[in-house]
């Protein structure tokens, strides 16, 4: 009998007739029943896996894979337990964010602060009522005007900052800052060859920075505050009644900290926490009495 011989199959004639038979129904059911696809110009065929006996690929189209249902699920599954382990970490690190970019404020404001003294024999005046929880006016002081430093102008007796940005009339600084008359970091006019100019100690302050226009009762004229940059961060600490008004404290006039010296601080509430960052301690100390 004679046989047809292939690299992987031998069948005999007779039995060779009837597959080649039995694939071309099947790939002609095949083309009469599946949907057929508008190809575009660029994108090749999709063919079938070459048939058993002809081992050449079938440009018939095949069916397209799809994830299961079950399979669906698992991947959702496994996204959420990631998302539940991340979440943590990532609330940590924006936690220590938030406290490392603070103490670097700090750290200028102090710099500034002590460039102030070298220049005048003492650190810049603070209001006679020192910061109180309780009492939100304590918390505004004259820092912002004594570190960036002034001109007293003869006309309309203001105070306008050397950079022309922000000015205050002269009448209202006893009433913006208790016990304060005017301030010392100032150019004043027809003050003599012995007066000193005022100077700028803090060149590189940031918008961020800087709160314009506070009113501070009993005063009706809005002054300028230093802020903290990262604002309360929770939307809900709002220590002077505004979003993201979070002023330093400082308190020259009667430190309990830093005795002959200076206090500055400020508070940041993360989470449910107080985290407060202070000149005398470089431990960040949580849920601190201090306003």
């Amino acid at each position: 009998m004679k046989t047809d011989t292939s690299d992987m199959w031998r069948v005999t004639s007779d039995e060779g007739d009837d597959v080649r038979s039995l694939w071309r129904s099947y790939r002609l059911s095949l083309v009469t029943s599946a949907p057929t696809k508008k190809r575009t110009r660029h994108s090749p065929p999709v063919t079938c896996p070459p048939s058993p006996v002809t081992r050449h690929a079938s440009p018939v189209p095949c069916p397209a894979s799809a994830f299961t249902l079950i399979e669906l699920l698992t991947v959702i599954a496994i996204m959420g337990v990631l998302a539940a382990l991340l979440l943590p970490v990532v609330g940590a690190v924006k936690k220590h964010q938030y406290l490392y970019n603070t103490q670097a404020e700090m750290a200028k404001l102090e710099t500034a602060i002590d460039r102030y003294k070298a220049a005048y024999g003492f650190y810049p005046p603070s209001p006679t009522n020192p910061p109180t929880a309780g009492n939100p006016s304590t918390l505004v002081n004259q820092l912002y005007y004594e570190l960036v430093g002034t001109v007293l102008t003869n006309v309309g007796a203001l105070y306008l900052t050397l950079d022309g940005s922000a000015s205050i009339d002269v009448g209202q600084v006893p009433n913006a800052f208790t016990g304060i008359g005017g301030f010392v970091n100032c150019t004043k006019p027809g003050g003599g060859e012995d007066s000193s100019a005022a100077r700028n100690f803090l060149p590189d302050l940031k918008p961020n920075q800087i709160w314009i226009g506070y009113t501070n009762s009993p005063a009706t004229e809005g002054v300028n505050l230093l802020i903290c940059s990262m604002g309360g961060p929770n939307a809900t600490y709002q220590p002077l009644g505004q979003q993201d008004l979070n002023p330093w404290r400082y308190n020259s006039s009667s430190p309990a900290n830093n005795p002959g010296s200076y206090d500055l601080w400020v508070q940041l509430v993360i989470g449910k926490q107080t985290n407060l960052i202070s000149n005398w301690t470089k431990q960040v100390q949580i849920n601190s009495p201090l306003p």
